[in-house]
């Protein structure tokens, strides 16, 4: 299993509308093959600087070749509808976790 962690950060003030449009995105990642699950969770510990959000999509995988499909085929895609919705209010910093 791959578990592919993307970390967001943003003005606080952006929390409502990112959090709508990250459910739909998650929906539309788990239409994509091999991805088996996702949680959005927001970080409350150690927490964010002042006036700040932090929100992790957690995505599993079923294996290293479902994200290198993913990879290949959809991420620069996928990544893309952020940037053209929120531009650079948002930061992200990815890591992938895959179980021994």
């Amino acid at each position: 299993m791959i578990l592919y962690v993307v970390e967001l950060e943003m003005d606080a003030a952006l929390r409502n509308e990112y959090l709508a449009w990250l459910k739909e995105h998650v929906r539309a990642m788990l239409d994509l093959r091999g991805f088996t699950g996702a949680d959005i969770l927001v970080r409350t510990d150690p927490p964010p600087p002042e006036g700040r959000f932090i929100v992790s999509a957690q995505y599993r995988l079923q294996d290293r070749a479902a994200w290198e499909d993913y990879l290949a085929h959809h991420a620069a895609q996928m990544r893309a509808a952020s940037v053209a919705r929120f531009g650079d209010r948002v930061s992200a910093s990815r890591q992938i976790l895959e179980s021994p």
